[in-house]
């Protein structure tokens, strides 16, 4: 077991144990902060600092992170990447768990706002819940980004708006998930799979909606192209969150159909996957079903190697990264005038297909983070335009390249 998943793993144990969420001092990173906030704790004292220009020290910015786990397989990566640097820069954070629930993710927003932060990074599961959101942001003069999610300007126009408008969201990190869903679908329609059964987290979820956009189109792009050979797509089946969900909503494809040769557990941070591979291979199925999905698993290497998975995407773990390091830099004024614009972060997805594949992925994002402590400190220095750029240049390559400097 490398030196990287042991610390993974150790941070995940810790969080289990305690029953509190992990927030890194100003000092040092020790642990001092709970989801609760500290008994005593006041706010800091001026949380709209960017905007009156006084200058913040590093140690007295705090940034929240609301997550829908900082436990699971990707939320315990993301977790790992945010407190390097939060390290790295002297500054605090805390994390709210909030299941993807849309009344706990409004309340971590208040909650994180209660304990002081002057920015919050948030991962949230529907664009409605983020009306909530900038408004109790915009109310207490905290500055807000998103990870992993988008409000869409074509579905939900007024909260797009909204966000817009805001003085205080400063704007969006994630992924082109209907291009992920594509490629995915592709990698199974290219092993020869057929009949397809489809497994999502929750419904309405703008990610998820993305994703399964691309499943569909991958699929009628294939059959308008083979008329003699044609797949299908089922509709899907929702595991929530958890392993246990995912194990049933795969245990209910395959008794619908006994035919199915394929799986698409959709994402929902890795546990879904992990429930539908167990119950793949307690069905005795494992090398008549093939399953690609989305979130590295930390053995992912040997289920390539195994035939349990057959394609993945993922080694997006540093995409709340830079929605961490826009709200830094809003905090300490070096981004400003965010009313009347939506600063829109693509982040790319990693894919693998192979145990090769993923051997260089593992050296150079497993083993050790893709960022030094150093390159971090360098990341907070960057324009706007220059971090989008950092962002979007991140992959093997370029991990290996500054690996080797």
């Amino acid at each position: 077991m490398n030196k990287f998943i042991r610390k993974m793993m150790a941070v995940s144990l810790s969080v289990a144990m305690t029953a509190s969420l992990t927030a890194c001092g100003a000092s040092g990173g020790k642990a001092g902060g709970t989801t609760e906030k500290p008994e005593g704790e006041s706010p800091a004292a001026d949380s709209s600092s960017g905007e009156s220009g006084a200058a913040v020290a590093d140690s007295d910015i705090k940034i929240g992170v609301s997550i829908w786990s900082s436990t699971d397989v990707l939320g315990s990566q993301c977790k790992l990447i945010l407190d390097e640097a939060a390290k790295s820069l002297g500054v605090q954070v805390q994390y709210v768990d909030q299941g993807h629930v849309s009344e706990k993710v409004t309340a971590s927003v208040e909650q994180l706002c209660a304990a002081g932060c002057q920015g919050i990074v948030i991962c949230n599961s529907a664009d409605t819940e983020m009306t909530s959101a900038i408004k109790t942001c915009n109310d207490n003069k905290v500055y807000l980004a998103q990870f992993f999610r988008i409000i869409s300007e074509e579905n939900s126009a007024d909260i797009y708006k909204m966000a817009t408008d805001s003085e205080y969201f400063v704007g969006a990190v994630h992924e082109n998930e209907p291009e992920n869903g594509e490629k995915l679908v592709n990698i199974l329609l290219d092993k020869g799979c057929r009949d397809i059964g489809l497994i999502g987290w929750e419904q309405g979820d703008a990610t998820w909606l993305g994703r399964w956009e691309g499943y569909k189109k991958g699929v009628e792009t294939w059959n308008a192209a083979h008329p003699d050979d044609q797949a299908k797509l089922s509709e899907p089946q929702y595991a929530g969150t958890t392993s246990e969900g995912g194990s049933k909503a795969a245990e209910a494809l395959m008794s619908a159909d006994p035919d199915l040769d394929a799986l698409i557990p959709a994402g929902g941070g890795g546990d879904p996957l992990q429930g539908a591979i167990a119950a793949v291979e307690r069905a005795g199925k494992t090398d008549k079903i093939s399953i690609v999905s989305t979130d590295f698993l930390p053995d992912l290497g040997d289920r390539l190697a195994n035939g349990s998975m057959a394609g993945e995407s993922g080694g997006h773990y540093c995409d709340p990264l830079f929605a961490f390091m826009m709200v830094y830099n809003a905090i300490k004024g070096n981004y400003s005038g965010f009313g009347g614009k939506f600063e829109n972060v693509n982040f790319p997805y990693l894919y693998v297909s192979s145990a090769d594949d993923y051997k260089a992925y593992e050296q150079y994002f497993v083993n050790q983070l893709p960022y030094t402590d150093d390159e971090l400190v360098e990341m907070s220095k960057l324009s706007m335009d220059d971090l989008k750029a950092k962002a979007a240049s991140l992959s093997i390559e370029d991990a290996a390249s500054r690996a080797g400097k």
